[in-house]
């Protein structure tokens, strides 16, 4: 939704498959080419402006961003958040976050596990009896731990064109997709290509059984819980968990795809095709508010903030944890973040371990489609950024 579903100076995976790891990015092939380093002394968020700058020149309709180290942020943008009206995009306006959305519904499983109402290592069976349970795949050998870190081996239901096609082209904006459903899509791809726990492999279905796990634990459909427990808590106003209506409303930017030669503005698209994988909607403050609040043990107990920030390699220098990433950078610095991606935006984040130090932008155009030469830009510039605080 992401990275569905990271940060970039790595490459990307595909819709909701960006997370922000280079393996995923590695996978579809996307890359920015290597660039010089942002130039010495100069002001991060002068480096973000500036890379902002070059994404509108790449054609993307318009960029937003924000730096912020201790309680000082800035803000940048280009371009526009609505061409049809020639609205500059608004840093403070909502977007849809995709696969940001993962480290929200992780949070929700730490918690419930810190409450010992759930354990990280029960099995996917243990409380989804036959959900997971047809070509090969066993839920009785895959763990909520599993799914959170994408270790579990499960074919991504967004690979499958009967539920990519109708989404890529915007059609059926209301049409239901059960989390069952997208499971059962994902189960008929192929068969086991690894077993539970063996490497990581980026899927947008270990999120949907994970907000089915929330659910079943809870008996509240994971948008709830969400709302209950982070959104409410923190006073993210302007963040929520759309569950069915394909629309955004109040302030917010006008998500963009490109098909053929022709840009669409498809802002209204549907929600149930990413749901607990990346449907969340939010803005720059709000989502660095939750990182924050994150990354500083404020949503979670001692030994769950052990287990967020346990990862699996995905390279050398890229570890996934639960639902969020840490990274080595090209500067030397590590941080923590994630991407998400989905119909019409794309966006990531990037902060230290202590939460003292971030970098968020977004792009308002996103065709399911990676490498392309704004991502590479404006990636690079939220890293240089990063490194230059």
């Amino acid at each position: 939704m992401t990275n569905l579903d990271g940060p970039p100076p790595r490459r990307r995976r595909r819709w909701l498959l960006p997370v922000a790891t280079a393996a995923c990015l590695l996978a579809t092939g996307v890359g920015p080419a290597v660039a010089a380093p942002a130039a010495a002394g100069q002001a991060p968020a002068d480096i973000l402006r500036a890379g902002a700058q070059q994404g509108v020149a790449d054609g993307y309709p318009g960029v937003t961003g924000m730096v912020r180290k201790g309680d000082t942020a800035q803000y940048v943008h280009a371009g526009y958040g609505d061409v049809a009206n020639k609205v500059p995009a608004d840093p403070k306006a909502q977007y849809r976050i995709g696969s940001n959305t993962k480290a929200f519904v992780s949070t929700v499983l730490l918690q419930l596990e810190g409450e010992g109402r759930l354990s990280l290592d029960d099995t996917v069976n243990h409380w989804l009896p036959g959900a997971v349970a047809a070509n090969g795949y066993d839920g009785k050998r895959i763990t909520i731990r599993q799914l959170l870190n994408h270790t579990s081996g499960l074919p991504d239901y967004l690979r499958s064109v009967q539920i990519s096609t109708p989404y890529f082209l915007n059609i059926n904006q209301r049409q239901a997709y059960p989390p069952q459903t997208l499971v059962d899509v994902a189960l008929g791809l192929h068969a086991p290509t690894s077993v539970p726990g063996e490497k990581f492999g980026y899927s947008n279905t270990n999120y949907a059984l994970a907000g089915m796990v929330v659910k079943a634990v809870t008996g509240a459909e994971p948008a709830a819980e969400i709302q209950r427990r982070i959104i409410a808590p923190l006073g993210l106003n302007d963040t929520s968990f759309p569950t069915s209506d394909p629309a955004l409303h109040g302030n917010h930017l006008h998500g963009y795809a490109l098909r053929a030669i022709f840009v669409n503005d498809d802002t209204v698209s549907n929600v149930q095709v990413s749901g607990s994988a990346g449907a969340m909607v939010s803005t720059l403050d709000d989502l660095a508010a939750f990182s924050r609040a994150l990354m500083t043990g404020k949503l979670l107990k001692p030994q769950q903030m052990t287990e967020l920030k346990t990862t699996v390699p995905v390279t050398t220098d890229v570890g996934y944890g639960l639902g969020i990433e840490r990274q080595k950078l090209p500067c030397g610095k590590w941080a923590w973040g994630h991407n998400g991606a989905v119909l019409g935006y794309f966006n990531n984040w990037l902060s230290s371990e202590d939460g003292t130090e971030q970098v968020l932008h977004v792009n308002n155009e996103f065709h399911m489609q990676g490498g392309t030469p704004g991502q590479a830009h404006t990636g690079k510039a939220l890293t240089d950024a990063f490194c230059a605080l």
